[in-house]
């Protein structure tokens, strides 16, 4: 190796490449393209060079920078081109002093070739730019890593202007990020709102279910004693079902004989007001005929229609009625059960249950309270053993308990209570499902759900409501196509260079919200988009590709992850809770 290096260096002594590659620059004791937090690894320039990413790997100081790749890391010319056939070893191989100006999965120990850009910000180009005639003033504005002047380019240093330009836009940027971060504050704030207004429904549903269960309980008891009493009636029945007892007989004919008077009072009362109306309209026509009639003419007609109202209107009426006895009818035309009505469940149940029932009870009213109690209750057990082993007859098949008001209304109140309860259990289980969702990092999508925003891109207009689904429609009329249903959230690094107006995603680590099950595609899968979330002043969405068959990608908008920052989990950040995501990094 040492006769390799001492021959190429003879031969290229002369080489203005080899004199400019110096191992030093005259204003720093770091080798040409290294930068501030790898200067460690090249201070001893009298010992031999240790490979950064291979430390059994010694080389002379003097082969740092002389253009040939020694160390398999390319840590030995950090300030050439030499070692830039290298590509990618394994991502997960560590990266000595590595920091976030470091680009993602690169093998090489080196991110690239340092340009100090004073004046401005220092970065890293490539080692494949590096002295290839093009001025890289994007990345390099000093003109560093055109050293060489290959093809005879000389790159100035434009730092002084780049940057002055970039303090300006950075002064808009900066704005543009205050206000999104005080936007980002007014969602956090309505999140924790709407999150606080879903506790507190759940709270009140809780306290709601124990009174329905409360509720439900005593409406089943009060159905099961109803029904208890409906059936131990002994009331004979006809093959019909209608009781046939006296007093029964009479309820029944009574009942029908009042809906029937009730219905023709109902009747009559409508006519009369319809015929009132009549009558007062057909006088006021007579009244304006008096009025304006011309008496000079001689129409005997008229005059005569004219007398005869005069001689209708003076007659004495006898056909008025008061307010009260309006109100009275109103009160007689109520159905039975309401307030004024009739309500004839209560005679029926002081109907005589049966004639050899009734005798067999009336024994019991000259016993002792007591007696008259404990008999009372045993005659009913033991009868309704009987009718159970079909000794005695089942009543409730002839006179239909079922049918009965009483139970009627009881079974009615246990249905309504029981429907009211469900309900609530539903609500209270979908509350507590929506309260243990990921609403992301502190929850803040909460304040987002089902916002949309939508962009024209070629033939359609795309839509992409937060934590809904994504929709694209075409600008010439026709149907929306779902693009795929809310699923979740993952992590993505971007490494784009952020626009000037502040429009993308940068470069970092960013929050996607993924969307699967959509439409079919014609002999395809169904539609799918993946949603990669940039800070922005407002709801925006930036741009919409299509990377395969009906798999989207949207670059979105929005304050919500603006100052996103990486922490463990379980940790908070300004006070809020920690999401369950990864963070990143602000971008705006």
């Amino acid at each position: 190796m040492i006769l390799r290096q001492q021959v190429l260096l003879a031969l290229l002594s002369s080489s203005p490449l080899i004199q400019a590659a110096d191992t030093r620059t005259s204003d720093s004791s770091r080798p040409r393209g290294v930068g501030p937090e790898f200067a460690k690894f090249y201070k001893a320039t009298d010992k031999p060079f240790v490979c950064i990413s291979n430390p059994s790997i010694h080389i002379p100081f003097s082969q740092v920078n002389d253009d040939y790749c020694d160390c398999p890391d390319g840590s030995d010319e950090p300030g050439t081109a030499a070692c830039s056939y290298l590509h990618h070893f394994s991502p997960d191989q560590p990266r000595p002093g590595a920091n976030a100006l470091t680009p993602k999965n690169e093998s090489m120990a080196l991110p690239g070739f340092y340009c100090k850009n004073k004046g401005h910000i220092p970065a890293y180009v490539r080692f494949e730019n590096v002295n290839d005639g093009v001025c890289d003033y994007d990345v390099c504005c000093d003109g560093s890593d055109e050293y060489a002047g290959v093809g005879g380019v000389k790159c100035e240093d434009r730092c002084a202007a780049i940057g002055k330009e970039w303090k300006k836009q950075d002064e808009v940027r900066a704005k543009s990020m205050g206000r999104a971060m005080k936007k980002k504050k007014e969602l956090q704030f309505e999140a924790d709102k709407r999150k606080k207004e879903v506790q507190e429904k759940i709270d009140a549903t809780e306290i709601r279910i124990q009174g329905l269960e409360r509720k439900l309980g005593e409406s089943e008891e009060n159905l099961n004693e109803v029904e208890r009493k409906e059936k131990m009636r002994a009331v004979k029945s006809d093959v019909s079902g209608k009781g046939t007892g006296r007093l029964g007989l009479l309820l029944s004919l009574s009942r029908d004989r009042v809906q029937e008077l009730r219905d023709a009072l109902t009747k009559t009362r409508k006519m009369r007001d319809d015929m009132v109306t009549r009558v007062t309209e057909l006088e006021a026509l007579l009244t304006a005929l008096k009025e304006e009639y011309n008496p000079n003419f001689n129409d005997a007609g008229v005059k005569k229609a004219v007398q005869g109202w005069e001689d209708y209107a003076a007659r004495e009426s006898t056909d008025t009625w008061t307010n009260a006895e309006d109100r009275d009818l109103v009160e007689i035309a109520k159905e039975d059960g309401s307030d004024s009505g009739i309500n004839w469940s209560d005679f029926e149940a002081e109907e005589e249950e049966s004639s050899d029932a009734a005798a067999i009870y009336s024994l019991t009213s000259y016993l002792p309270p007591p007696l008259q109690s404990w008999l009372g209750g045993t005659i009913s057990s033991l009868r309704q053993i009987l009718i159970d082993n079909g000794i005695l007859p089942d009543i409730t098949k002839s006179t239909n308990v079922d049918d009965s008001p009483a139970v009627k209304n009881a079974r009615k109140t246990k249905d309504d209570t029981q429907r009211d309860l469900t309900n609530a259990q539903n609500d209270l289980k979908r509350d507590r499902d929506d309260l243990d969702k990921d609403y992301g990092p502190a929850g803040i999508f909460r304040a987002l759900k089902d916002t949309c925003v939508e962009k024209e891109s070629g033939e359609y207009k795309y839509s992409h409501c937060f934590m809904s689904k994504t929709t694209q429609q075409p600008k010439k009329g026709g149907g929306q196509t779902n693009m795929g249903n809310f699923k979740g959230y993952e992590v993505e690094y971007v490494d784009d260079d952020l626009p000037a107006d502040g429009k993308g995603l940068g470069r970092g680590d960013r929050i996607v919200m993924w969307y699967e099950g959509g439409q079919h595609c014609w002999s395809g899968p169904a539609r799918s988009t993946r949603v990669v979330l940039g800070c922005s002043e407002v709801d925006e969405i930036y741009k919409i590709s299509e990377s395969e068959k009906c798999v989207y990608r949207m670059e979105v908008g929005t304050p919500a992850v603006c100052g996103w920052v990486d922490q463990p989990e379980g940790e908070q950040v300004d006070g809020a809770e920690q999401p369950k995501l990864g963070t990143a990094k602000d971008e705006l």
